[in-house]
C-alpha cells in the first residue's frame, strides 16, 4: 500500500513538556484525511513538523516513501502548505505576492499563478494590495499560492477559516476536484465537522497531544444508528419514566441534561403524551441519525484507542 505520510513514534517536547507524543500517522496516496481535535490537541504541531516548521524532538517522518532528513529537505518540494494564519507582504499585490513565492521555490510558470488565483475565485484581483484584502480573501489566496506547483500533497490547516458559506463550499468543490483531477492528497484540519464529513475519506482523531484513531468514513457510516435525542425539565425523572412506564431500557445520558434513546419501538408521540401525564416539560425531542460529530464526541469523551 502506497503512504504519503508515514510517523513512527512521532514526538515533540517544548520547554520540556509533551506537545504531541508516540503519534503512528499512515496517509494514504490519493486519499483527503481529516484531522480532528481541540485547540491544543496538536494537530498543528504535527503539520509543522511534516512541513519542516520545526523539528520533531524524537520519531520519524517519512514522506513519500522516504524519511525525512536534513539532507532530503527537497522531498517537502512536492508538499504545499498552509499552516494556521497565511502571511503574506502586506503592502505588496496579490500578483507580486504569489510571483515571490514561486521564485523562492524556483518555479517559474506565470500561467499556474493565474490559474491558481482563478480556482480559487480571485480572477481580477491580481494588482490589489492584499493590505486591502478581507480575510476570507487572504485565505483563499493562501490556497492558491499552496497549490500553484501542484504539489502532490497539500496539508491545509483551517482552510475555510474566515470564509462564508458560499466561500466554504467553494473551498470544498476545490479540494475535491483537485483530489479526484489531479490526483493530490490533502492532509485537513478543521472545527466544522459538519464540513468534514462531506469531503474526507478517512479521519485522525487527536486529544492531548495524542493520537486516539484513524478510520474511514465508510466505518463510521457503517456504525451509524438512529436514536431520539430528548431533552426534559427533569433528566432523572424522566429516566425512571421511560424505564418504568415505557419500558425503555436502551438510552443514555449525555452533557447532563441531554438523554439519547436507541430503543425505536416507542414513537417520539408516545413518549411526549406520557412525559405530559407526568407534568415533566419537553424542551426538544428530535430524531437523528449519528454523525461525525457523535463519533468525535464519543471519541474524545470516551477514551478513545491510542493507535
Amino acid at each position: 500500500m502506497d503512504y504519503v505520510v508515514r510517523t513512527n513514534r512521532l514526538a515533540k517536547k517544548v520547554k520540556g513538556h509533551e506537545i504531541v507524543s508516540n503519534i503512528n500517522l499512515r496517509i494514504k496516496k490519493g486519499e483527503i484525511y481529516g484531522f480532528l481535535g481541540q485547540n491544543g490537541a496538536g494537530k498543528t504541531t504535527i503539520m509543522k513538523m511534516l512541513t519542516g516548521i520545526t523539528l520533531p524532538s524524537s520519531g520519524e517522518i517519512e514522506l513519500f516513501g522516504q524519511r525525512l532528513t536534513a539532507k532530503l529537505k527537497n522531498t517537502l518540494k512536492r508538499v504545499g502548505s498552509i499552516i494556521e494564519y497565511p502571511i503574506f507582504f502586506e503592502h505588496l499585490k496579490a500578483l507580486e505576492n504569489l510571483k515571490i513565492h514561486c521564485e523562492y521555490l524556483g518555479f517559474y510558470d506565470e500561467h499556474a499563478i493565474k490559474e491558481a488565483l482563478d480556482m480559487v475565485h480571485l480572477k481580477g484581483v491580481e494588482d490589489k494590495l492584499v493590505k486591502d484584502f478581507s480575510l476570507g480573501m487572504k485565505q483563499r489566496l493562501g490556497i492558491a499560492r499552496a497549490m500553484i506547483t501542484k504539489p502532490e500533497l497539500l496539508i491545509l490547516d483551517e482552510p475555510t477559516n474566515g470564509l462564508d458559506p458560499i466561500g466554504i463550499k467553494d473551498i470544498r468543490d476545490l479540494i475535491r476536484m483537485l483530489n479526484k483531477e489531479y490526483g493530490i492528497t490533502f492532509l485537513l484540519s478543521s472545527h466544522i465537522l459538519g464540513e468534514m464529513e462531506q469531503i474526507v475519506d478517512r479521519i485522525g482523531v487527536m486529544n492531548h497531544g495524542r493520537l486516539l484513531n484513524e478510520v474511514t468514513m465508510a466505518e463510521i457510516r457503517k456504525q451509524r444508528t438512529d436514536y431520539i435525542e430528548l431533552v426534559t425539565t427533569d433528566v432523572q425523572k424522566t429516566v425512571y419514566l421511560l424505564e418504568n412506564e415505557l419500558q425503555i431500557s436502551n438510552m443514555k445520558i449525555i452533557q447532563g441534561n441531554t438523554i439519547r434513546i436507541y430503543d425505536l419501538s416507542i414513537s417520539q408521540i408516545d413518549i411526549s403524551k406520557m412525559l405530559a401525564l407526568h407534568d415533566i416539560g419537553i424542551e426538544e425531542i428530535l430524531k437523528h441519525t449519528s454523525s461525525l460529530e457523535d463519533y468525535y464526541y464519543e471519541q474524545i469523551h470516551g477514551g478513545g484507542n491510542v493507535v
